[in-house]
C-alpha cells in the first residue's frame, strides 16, 4: 500500500471514530481547508485528485472485502468510485417531483431529526413504526452513517449521503435482517436500483462468507428476488419517507412494486 493511500485512508478513520467528539466544526473544517490549500464544498469535504481517489479506492476495496463490515471503507469506496452513477441518480431525482423536492429540502435521517416517541405512537405495520422496530430489532442507530467526504461536488456528496440514510429503509421496505445474509441481498437490489460500483462489489462477493445453506437459498430465491423487486421498483432514492411514516408499509411494497419477503430468511446467516 502506498504511503499517500495509508495517510489518505488513516485520516478517513480517525475523522470517522471522532465524529461524536468533535466541538469546533468550523476550526476543523478551516484546517483541513488550509492543508489542502482548496475550497472545502461541504462541511466534511476533502478535496482529492484523481489519483488519490484511485488509491483509496484500490485500499478501501480491499479492507471492504476482507472485512464487510467495516462500513467506513465501503463508505470511502462508494465515493471514489460512484461519481458518473451519482450523477444520473441525481438527474433521476430531478425528474421526478418527490426526488427533486428531497433534493431541494435535503432532509437528514438522524437521531436528532428522528422523533421516536412520535414514530413508536404510529400504528402496527406504519412504515415509520415498523422502521423504528427494525432499528431496536438490530441495535443499529441512523447516527453510524458516515458523513461524505470524497465527492467533489456538493448536490451529488448529498445524493450519496441521501442513499447512506435510507439503507436501513431498504432493509424494512425488504424485510432483511442485518446478518450476512441479509446484507446481500439488500446489496442486490441496490446493485440493480442504483448501479453503484461499491453496491456491484458487495453483491458479488459478499456470497463468499456465506454458509452452504444460506449459498444455496440465495442463489435459488433470494437473488432473483431482489433482481426482480429492483428492476421493478422506481427508484427509492425518490421516496420522502419522513412524509410517509403513517403509510402502511405493506401498501408502500404494493406502491413500488416489491413482493413480500421470503419468510424463511430470519433463520439464515
Amino acid at each position: 500500500m502506498s504511503a499517500a493511500m495509508a495517510t489518505l485512508l488513516l485520516r478517513s478513520q480517525r475523522l470517522h471514530r471522532s465524529l461524536r467528539h468533535r466541538t469546533r466544526p468550523t476550526v476543523d473544517v478551516l484546517l483541513r481547508a488550509a492543508s489542502h490549500g482548496a475550497r472545502l464544498l461541504y462541511p466534511d469535504h476533502i478535496p482529492t485528485t484523481p489519483l488519490q481517489k484511485m488509491l483509496l479506492a484500490a485500499g478501501a476495496a480491499g479492507m471492504a472485502l476482507y472485512n464487510p463490515y467495516r462500513h467506513d471503507m465501503v463508505a470511502v469506496l462508494g465515493e471514489t468510485t460512484g461519481c458518473h452513477t451519482l450523477k444520473f441518480l441525481r438527474d433521476q431525482m430531478k425528474k421526478d417531483p418527490e426526488g427533486a423536492q428531497i433534493l431541494q429540502e435535503r432532509p437528514r435521517i438522524s437521531l436528532s431529526t428522528l422523533d421516536l416517541s412520535k414514530l413508536q405512537s404510529l400504528p402496527e405495520g406504519s412504515l415509520g413504526r415498523e422502521y423504528l422496530r427494525f432499528l431496536n430489532a438490530n441495535k443499529v442507530s441512523p447516527d453510524t452513517r458516515a458523513p461524505t467526504r470524497f465527492v467533489d461536488d456538493e448536490e451529488l456528496a448529498y445524493v450519496i449521503q441521501r442513499y447512506r440514510e435510507v439503507h436501513d429503509m431498504l432493509h424494512t421496505l425488504l424485510g432483511m435482517p442485518t446478518n450476512m445474509l441479509g446484507e446481500v441481498v439488500v446489496k442486490w437490489f441496490e446493485a440493480v436500483q442504483t448501479g453503484l460500483p461499491m453496491c456491484i462489489l458487495g453483491a458479488l462477493f459478499g456470497p463468499v462468507r456465506l454458509r452452504a445453506q444460506s449459498l444455496q437459498v440465495l442463489f435459488s430465491e433470494l437473488i432473483p428476488w431482489a433482481i426482480q423487486n429492483g428492476r421493478r421498483a422506481p427508484c427509492v432514492l425518490n421516496i420522502y419517507y419522513e412524509q410517509r411514516w403513517e403509510q402502511p408499509l405493506t401498501a408502500l411494497r404494493e406502491e413500488l412494486g416489491i413482493s413480500p419477503p421470503p419468510k424463511h430468511i430470519q433463520g439464515l446467516a
